[in-house]
């Protein structure tokens, strides 16, 4: 089933500001959250759709790479997005703040804030990826290990060997936050700041797991598999969510972000979504006609070259370039036709083509369109 526009998710124009997107989530997490409809899957499943149309809407960059490539700009990772492998927990925990003061409590365990609470996020990954032409006209499933760092298998990515050894912080009870006051010459002034013993996590790790020293996270390898769609180009990023570096003690995940990269084709050139193929001729072939094998990404084929093909002539394959990377269509193979003149003849071939130097038929007699050099970059293009 094909994903909704996120901008029709939200309920907002595509040059909303990012004060109206954020208004629109709002509204939206209001309406579909778990205390409004307890036990109701459908109102579930909107809520984590909203939450994944605001992700990449108020993010700059996510959001600029999505007005142009669409869904496909964001990756075809299994398990990305909100909707995919992201949990209740992950919402709360990356947009608690939005969830302030909507009057829902605690979030019933969903791992909202409390408070000010600081809840960490683990680093995107860049990786660059090389394609061929054949998988980026085609698609394709992409395998790789990558080093990072994962949740601690021992702890669990408490940080501590078992929940008892996670203490509430007695100095800002669990809210991440302190309350300082000082004095000015216009009285007292109060102002919230970060818990300076517990750094704003709200707890303290009594007894640090002896495998990831309290971190709940460890350095190692993961291999992941992540669908690349097709059309992609040369620069594009796809974002596989929730992949890159795990955050310590039971934070968000970041992303790996998959940079795009074209493997040069020996014989054809990519011009967007089109193909141009160089096809070199005799000029005996292109006098009296032939037929000739030119590439595709899906294998050789056999075109027509007509009697009296002239220099220059483009030759368009319909539907035999990429296709769009959003589903408008595929691109044409172009080949353009060179006739090739020889540089070394021995002496038959010479005195063959001696006698036919002032052949009538082969004296140059071109049109008024064939002079002009600009009418023929015309055609090369229209």
């Amino acid at each position: 089933m094909s994903k909704k526009d996120y901008y029709e998710v939200l309920g907002v124009a595509r040059d909303a500001s990012a004060e109206e997107i954020k208004k629109a989530y709002r509204k939206s997490a209001m309406q579909y959250h778990p205390d409004k409809n307890p036990g109701n899957k459908e109102a579930e499943e909107k809520f984590k759709e909203a939450a994944e149309a605001y992700d990449v809407l108020s993010t700059p960059e996510k959001k600029a790479r999505y007005d142009q490539f669409g869904h496909a700009g964001m990756g075809g990772a299994t398990g990305g997005g909100f909707g995919g492998g992201f949990t209740m927990d992950d919402i709360f925990s990356r947009f608690g703040d939005i969830f302030e003061g909507m009057g829902f409590g605690s979030m019933h365990g969903f791992g909202g804030r409390t408070g000010g609470r600081r809840m960490t996020r683990g680093s995107d990954i860049r990786i660059r990826v090389k394609l061929n032409l054949q998988e980026l006209a085609k698609g394709t499933e992409k395998k790789i290990k990558i080093n990072k760092q994962y949740i601690c298998p021992d702890c669990k990515g408490r940080g501590a060997p078992s929940s008892a050894d996670v203490k509430t912080c007695d100095v800002c009870r669990g809210s991440g936050m302190t309350m300082r006051v000082t004095h000015t010459i216009f009285g007292q002034m109060q102002a919230q700041t970060q818990c300076h013993a517990c750094g704003g996590e709200g707890t303290i790790v009594s007894k640090p797991c002896p495998k990831c020293h309290g971190e709940g996270v460890v350095k190692g390898s993961e291999e992941i598999t992540f669908q690349v769609p097709k059309g992609v180009a040369e620069g594009m990023q796809l974002t596989v969510n929730g992949k890159g570096n795990a955050a310590r003690r039971g934070g968000v995940p970041g992303d790996l972000l998959v940079v795009i990269e074209e493997e040069p084709h020996p014989d054809l050139q990519r011009d967007g979504n089109d193909l141009i193929y160089s096809l070199f001729v005799s000029f005996i072939d292109a006098a009296l006609g032939t037929e000739v094998e030119v590439p595709t990404v899906d294998g050789r084929v056999k075109i027509k070259i007509e009697p009296g093909t002239q220099p220059g002539r483009i030759l368009r394959l319909r539907a035999k370039g990429i296709p769009d990377v959003q589903g408008y269509g595929v691109g044409d193979l172009l080949v353009y036709v060179q006739v090739w003149v020889p540089v070394k003849l021995d002496k038959s071939e010479k005195e063959q083509l001696e006698k036919l130097r002032n052949a009538p038929n082969l004296t140059p007699a071109p049109s008024k369109e064939d002079r002009n050099f600009f009418e023929r970059m015309k055609r090369m293009f229209s």
